[in-house]
């Protein structure tokens, strides 16, 4: 099975500091969210615009985050996000913060999102384009 990564790049903004002069510790969860984006138009098919056209939504059940070195404002970071396969309607990514200047990993940390429908119902099943994406990116068989 293919490992599947995305990289992209964010500055820190004014807004996202805190009363010391660091990123403030729940903004590295933005940065995630900008990592699935990014991952989502790099691997097209399991975007959110992807999701909402199916009318399939993937909340977030479970976040994890350690934080090892501070950002400052103006910095650029590097956000690697990595889809980690699991059985069951579920996405599952981990994470890697660095602070471009001089590869520093910041912070790492890992999310786990579950299918919904339009509903609000739990899904069980694999949603169709999610089965049609794991074919394509995964060199998946069969649908798990």
């Amino acid at each position: 099975m293919k490992e599947l990564e995305d990289i992209c790049h964010v500055q820190v903004r004014f807004s996202e500091i805190d009363s010391m002069r660091r990123v403030w510790h729940g903004t590295y969860l933005t940065y995630f969210e900008d990592g699935r984006e990014s991952f989502g138009r790099h691997y097209p098919g399991i975007g959110y615009a992807d999701m909402q056209r199916a009318g399939i939504y993937a909340p977030v059940y479970d976040v994890k985050v350690r934080y090892y070195a501070p950002l400052f404002l103006n910095e650029r970071v590097e956000i690697h996000t990595h889809y980690l396969y699991k059985l069951g309607a579920r996405l599952d990514y981990t994470y890697q913060v660095y602070r471009e200047s001089d590869h520093t990993l910041c912070a790492e940390g890992s999310t786990t999102q579950l299918f919904i429908d339009a509903q609000g119902e739990l899904m069980t099943e694999l949603p169709s384009y999610y089965q049609d994406w794991q074919r394509q990116y995964l060199s998946l068989d069969e649908p798990q």
